[in-house]
This record gives C-alpha cells, sequence and structure tokens, in this order.
C-alpha cells in the first residue's frame, strides 16, 4: 500500500496543507501517523479528498460533506438521506437561479437607463431610494 506525505497531497489535490488540516480536525479525514507525527495519506485518503472536493464544487457545506461521508460509507442505508439532501440542495441553488436572474433583469435595466439618461446617474439614484 502507498502513503504519501501532506505536501504530496497538497501538491496532487490542489488543496492548501492548512486545508488538509482543517479537514482533519473536523473529522472529514482520519489520516494516519508515523511515531514522530508524520501524516501518512493512503490511497483511501486520496478518494475521500476527491469526494470532498466535487462535493464542495457542488456548493455542500463541510458539515453537509460530513453528512455525506458518512453515508457514502453505507450507501444502501442512506440512500433516501442522500436523496434528500441532495433535493433541499438543489432547492437552494433553484432558488439561487431566481434571485440572479431577478437581479439580472434589475441591472440589465439600470443599466438600459443609464444609457438613455442626460442627466445624473439612474443607477446611483435607484440605490438612494432603496437605502
Amino acid at each position: 500500500m502507498s502513503f504519501y506525505r501532506i505536501g504530496e497531497v497538497a501538491r496532487s489535490t490542489g488543496l492548501s496543507v492548512d486545508t488538509l488540516r482543517y479537514y482533519e480536525k473536523l473529522g472529514l479525514l482520519r489520516v494516519e501517523r508515523t511515531a514522530g507525527g508524520v501524516r501518512l495519506y493512503s490511497e483511501r485518503d486520496l478518494s475521500r479528498i476527491g469526494f470532498i472536493q466535487r462535493a464542495k464544487a457542488m456548493n455542500f457545506s463541510l458539515e453537509e460533506i460530513a453528512q455525506l461521508l458518512e453515508m457514502r460509507d453505507d450507501p444502501q442505508h442512506a440512500r433516501e438521506q442522500v436523496r434528500e439532501l441532495t433535493l433541499q440542495k438543489l432547492r437552494s441553488v433553484e432558488t439561487q437561479l431566481e434571485q440572479l436572474e431577478t437581479l439580472r433583469r434589475e441591472l440589465t435595466l439600470l443599466v438600459n437607463l443609464c444609457r438613455g439618461s442626460e442627466e445624473g446617474c439612474p443607477i446611483i439614484d435607484h440605490m438612494d431610494e432603496e437605502a
């Protein structure tokens, strides 16, 4: 079995050494150590790190990722929980998309108002009205 030191893992994953230590502190990783305290990462640890990175890319929080990692160890029994957590995340993303679409329309309107204005600045005026 191959083991990797923290610097090697940081370089190969693109994560900082501090991030890897933080993940260990949170319990997301359970890394073996030598008698001298040097962290040794296994292939299994690298797989967990990859899982964490993909889950973060899907906008899961570290707390949610901890839950997903627990479920990952027993996927058949956790299937419904994983589906529910993912559904909640999907709903959150859909809400964010709706908010962003509203913001896009409002900003587009302000830019167009600014182009057509010969006096003052409609963008600043609009922001003053909202305050």
